[in-house]
């Protein structure tokens, strides 16, 4: 629907939750930001913008947020049925979105060899079945600004969730359009219910971007798995997240100056998730995010050290 005056919000299934892709119309080009699954595009993007008599041919950017296929599985529908668009997304996250293989390796199954923690193979063989990538037109740095016909857009790094993550301050409005960069205490199914704990990954830059947004004071923070927060509540919904960066900090802290001996990340895990969160299993061992970078913290606060098992797993104390 058309949230605000040129700014439509499109929610498109994904399972029990949705993406909420973004239409930014000026008078002579329209900007998309994020391409959710293939099946988003061409099920529920393109049958909407027909709908509501918003050209395909218009489309001129199409910016990933960041490299998580639930926000690129679309590029290569875009490319087909929006003949002019440019696929765009952050430089520092580009390889991964142009290459979906790169992207389950080094983001999904990053903590595979020293955590022991990996996707399942039906998640990756689902991955294959929904995203489809393409090359990459346009990377961004963050500080571009863009001109949309009578229309100005600022493209915002928002790194934390991702190294290259980018989100769009829409001049004319105010609202600003993060995608994940900011993920409270818990990612949510389309009923409002706990889907997975946040995934935000590199902590000290995802507290800078929280705390950046706020310095905006946006008229709205626009997300793409939460419902729209308009004035106070986008505040408030930064200060819970920045919040629980803290909670988990603490909480890693205290489990490990219980333990007599070096202790595993999943270890942690399961001695402290239900103190983070209320998520069944396996959904709160997706906590490898946030603690594993609370810990990269507290080791470069010389609070925590690292050794490695003989198998080569990483321990902590």
């Amino acid at each position: 629907m058309e949230i605000l005056p040129g700014i439509h919000r499109v929610e498109c299934p994904i399972g029990p939750r949705y993406v909420a892709l973004y239409l930014v119309v000026g008078d002579n080009y329209t900007l998309l930001l994020d391409t959710g699954f293939d099946q988003s595009i061409r099920e529920t993007l393109v049958p909407y913008m027909k709908a509501n008599s918003l050209s395909l041919d218009k489309v001129r950017y199409a910016v990933n947020t960041h490299s998580d296929y639930d926000h690129t599985g679309g590029n290569r529908a875009v490319k087909e049925l929006m003949t002019n668009a440019l696929i765009c997304c952050g430089e520092r996250d580009r390889a991964m979105i142009a290459d979906l293989s790169k992207m389950i390796d080094d983001r999904y199954n990053e903590f595979e060899k020293e955590h022991g923690f990996s996707e399942s193979k039906e998640a990756i063989d689902f991955i294959g079945t929904v995203a489809f990538e393409t090359p990459i037109d346009i990377g961004f740095s963050g500080g571009e600004r863009i001109d949309l016909g009578n229309r100005f857009v600022q493209i915002v790094h928002t790194p934390g969730h991702s190294w290259g993550h980018l989100s769009i301050l829409d001049e004319q409005t105010g609202a600003i359009m993060i995608g994940d960069a900011v993920l409270g205490q818990s990612v949510l199914l389309a009923t409002g219910e706990h889907a997975f704990p946040p995934t935000y990954r590199f902590v000290e830059a995802y507290r800078s971007t929280i705390r950046m947004i706020k310095g905006l004071n946006p008229s709205e923070i626009l997300t793409s798995h939460y419902p729209r927060f308009v004035g106070q509540d986008g505040i408030d919904f930064l200060d819970i997240s920045l919040g629980y960066t803290d909670l988990v900090e603490t909480v890693t802290l205290e489990t490990l100056a219980k333990s007599n001996s070096p202790i595993s990340l999943l270890e942690i895990i399961e001695f402290a998730h239900d103190r983070l969160g209320i998520w069944p299993d396996p959904v709160y061992k997706y906590l490898v995010y946030p603690v594993l970078g609370a810990l990269e913290v507290l080791v470069s606060y010389g609070k925590v050290s690292k050794t490695f098992s003989t198998d080569g797993t990483a321990l902590y104390r």
